[in-house]
């Protein structure tokens, strides 16, 4: 086989097996400070692990109340610019404006028009911050509030032996 062809072949076959390869996993955290402790008390995060080990943010789950919201990476650069100056986070999630959104944003930024999560790395084992930040209607961007957690653990998926999607499965339930 010639060194071309086997390239073409080894990049086609990895290209099939990345999304094979992606991790769902679900991280629990504890508030680690008031401030999130009065906002969120913890939270879950449903995360996808990609073929490299990248991390990304896919739900937050409420932890102690019924709530759950997904979240979308990407977002503007100017909320990295009204983050304070002592804040390392650097990737943004959008929080959706309606439906399952909307009262997590209104939580952590009240009175914006669009609310944002930067998030620092996201792994096992280690503590989580995550700043809020708002766009209000005049289209500045206020920082709103850090959020501060301790990793609690990771939680088990049910059984996919009875053939059962991914999106089809629950949140999982705290025991």
């Amino acid at each position: 086989m010639s060194r071309p062809i086997l390239i073409s072949t080894l990049i086609l076959a990895s290209a099939v097996a990345f999304p094979a390869a992606a991790d769902v996993r679900f991280l629990a955290y504890d508030a680690s400070d008031r401030v999130t402790n009065a906002l969120t008390r913890g939270v879950t995060l449903e995360v996808e692990r990609g073929l490299f080990g990248a991390v990304a943010v896919r739900r937050i789950i409420s932890t102690t109340a019924r709530g759950a919201s997904r979240i979308e990476r990407g977002g503007p650069a100017e909320a990295l610019k009204a983050l304070p100056e002592e804040a390392s986070e650097r990737r943004i999630y959008t929080i959706p404006t309606e439906g399952e959104g909307r009262p997590l944003a209104r939580a952590l930024c009240p009175g914006a028009d669009q609310t944002f999560l930067v998030v620092g790395r996201v792994r096992a084992v280690r503590p989580l911050t995550m700043q809020a930040v708002g766009r209000w209607a005049d289209g500045r961007f206020r920082h709103c509030v850090q959020l501060s957690y301790s990793y609690r653990g990771e939680w088990a998926l049910p059984s996919r032996a009875n053939g059962a999607a991914e999106a089809d499965l629950p949140p999982p339930v705290r025991p």
